[in-house]
């Protein structure tokens, strides 16, 4: 079958076979390699994108599924060649250690700070309840996506003083 997605912002057409999963259309066939490959089952969210703004777990998604619908990966964060205030912050932050569920941490992170830029810790606990880290304790992550939704917030309000 033909399926054609807007990805990161670039339209893209393959021919795939309807059985082929999302998370194999991402990193196989668009060679977007940040979407991770965790469970197969939806239990650790290290497959998580943005399909149409809304976090998905691509491994349980068929990539004809996807078709005429915008996906977001980690890769389409960054801009400009700068990092999302997201990336930055989860630096900044130590929101990350091995690495493996971030690209999945950071798309939930987007998905709520679009909805709620100043989340409670209780609010971004929520929020990334399906996507596993075993190796920070949750606590840095949840300090990043607060200072990203404080940094993304910030030039909004110097925008306002200044107006």
């Amino acid at each position: 079958m033909r399926v054609t997605v807007t990805i990161n912002g670039v339209e893209r057409t393959a021919d795939v076979e309807p059985r082929l999963l999302l998370v194999h259309l991402i990193r196989e066939v668009f060679e977007l390699t940040g979407t991770h490959i965790g469970c197969d089952t939806t239990s650790c969210g290290a497959c998580t994108v943005l399909l149409d703004g809304m976090p998905v777990k691509s491994c349980t998604l068929f990539g004809v599924q996807a078709d005429g619908h915008e996906i977001t990966t980690v890769e389409g964060l960054v801009q400009g060649g700068q990092l999302h205030p997201i990336q930055a912050a989860f630096k900044e932050e130590h929101g990350l250690q091995c690495g493996y569920c971030t690209p999945g941490m950071m798309l939930v992170a987007k998905a709520l700070l679009e909805r709620n830029p100043t989340p409670s810790d209780e609010e971004v606990r929520w929020a990334i309840s399906g996507n596993i880290c075993r190796c920070t304790g949750y606590v840095n992550i949840v300090k990043a996506i607060q200072a990203a939704g404080n940094a993304m917030a910030a030039p909004t309000a110097s925008a306002a003083a200044s107006a």
